[in-house]
């Protein structure tokens, strides 16, 4: 079932574990190793398929490499996935990280877990019962807690930079900022946004949640279904991946795309289409590394809030590179950031 999708993968190593008391497939994927170990969050999802979640960590760990380099990390790349058939509460939760523990403990520490879609640093408390190969606890554990926020402050500082080479200024007053997902980053960075001076429109299925943000910043509130065709000078995807295929993005009325989102890119060749339609990308790998940063800098590197801050601001200094590059080179700028990525691998290699 699986042994097509691992041919075709260029990573490392996966470990999978079906998990009979939960009925649940485990997944971790390994996919570098080259500059520190396979580090990225655990994503707990329900899925069509256990080769849908199995492709899902593949293509996360993959881009997971090219996060740690483009943000000069000393880690490599890595996912986990945890299929299950729904997501679990309670004691069964507890039961299901404790097995998801000592399945990362049997890699021996060539993956580091950390939070993900659909988890926390509650779970991360949990396996860092049973590994040491676990960041993002909470503090009252030796963590340094929710990486969500540094990664919105990154993202943020990304979505300056990106604008003031698209606009020729850094000032957001008045820019239409169109924030698609007010969760865990979405809601800090709409926050921020708005700070800014930006006009924020805001779109999120939760409809609770997105109507009492809206009212807060005096923001306008677009429906999922219909963000894709909404004017805006920024788009920021914070939700999941795929957003920008050859379907969507003739229908884009923004001219940045620059968000947390995870594999913006639907598809090979979709960078291109956005270049062609004149909007200017922020490599989603490249602008939302704050929460890397965040975990590799507090954790293993002993950085103190300064140098946090600095480093979270830097994410704007790289765009900022990789902008440059693609346009010296003539290429799209997710193929410049893939390139710096890569050059730093072949260096440490």
């Amino acid at each position: 079932m699986f042994e097509e999708l691992l041919h075709a993968w260029d990573g490392e190593e996966v470990a999978l574990r079906f998990d009979a008391a939960s009925n649940a497939w485990m997944f971790v994927c390994v996919h570098s190793t080259v500059l520190g170990p396979g580090m990225g969050g655990v994503r707990l999802q329900r899925y069509a398929t256990p080769h849908d979640a199995l492709a899902d960590g593949l293509r996360l760990a993959g881009a997971m490499t090219l996060k740690q380099a483009a943000a000069d990390l000393p880690f490599g790349g890595g996912k986990a996935v945890l299929a299950v058939p729904d997501i679990p509460r309670g004691a069964d939760r507890a039961a299901l990280f404790s097995r998801y523990a000592d399945l990362v403990n049997a890699m021996g520490g060539t993956y580091v877990t950390a939070a993900d879609m659909n988890t926390g640093q509650a779970d991360m408390d949990l396996v860092g019962e049973r590994t040491a190969h676990v960041l993002g606890r909470s503090p009252e554990r030796g963590g340094s807690g929710d990486p969500a926020p540094s990664t919105a402050r990154g993202v943020f500082h990304g979505i300056v930079a990106t604008a003031r080479r698209r606009f020729g200024s850094s000032d957001l007053a008045g820019k239409r900022a169109l924030v698609q997902g007010v969760g865990a980053v979405g809601f800090p960075l709409a926050e921020h946004l708005h700070e800014a001076g930006a006009s924020v429109i805001l779109a999120d299925p939760n409809a609770e949640r997105v109507s009492a943000l809206a009212e807060r910043l005096g923001g306008t509130l677009v429906a999922p279904v219909d963000v894709v065709g909404t004017e805006c000078e920024i788009f920021a995807p914070c939700a999941t991946g795929g957003i920008l295929s050859a379907e969507t993005i003739p229908k884009l009325r923004c001219s940045v795309v620059a968000g947390a989102a995870n594999n913006q890119l639907a598809a090979e060749g979709a960078d291109e289409l956005v270049r062609d339609a004149g909007i200017l990308y922020a490599p989603d790998f490249v602008i939302n590394a704050g929460g890397v940063i965040h975990l590799a800098g507090y954790e293993t590197l002993g950085w103190d809030e300064g140098k946090m801050a600095s480093r979270l601001e830097s994410i704007g200094d790289t765009l900022d590179e990789v902008f440059d590059a693609a346009d010296r080179d003539g290429v799209t700028t997710d193929a410049a950031a893939r390139r710096m990525a890569r050059s730093r691998l072949d260096a440490a290699g």
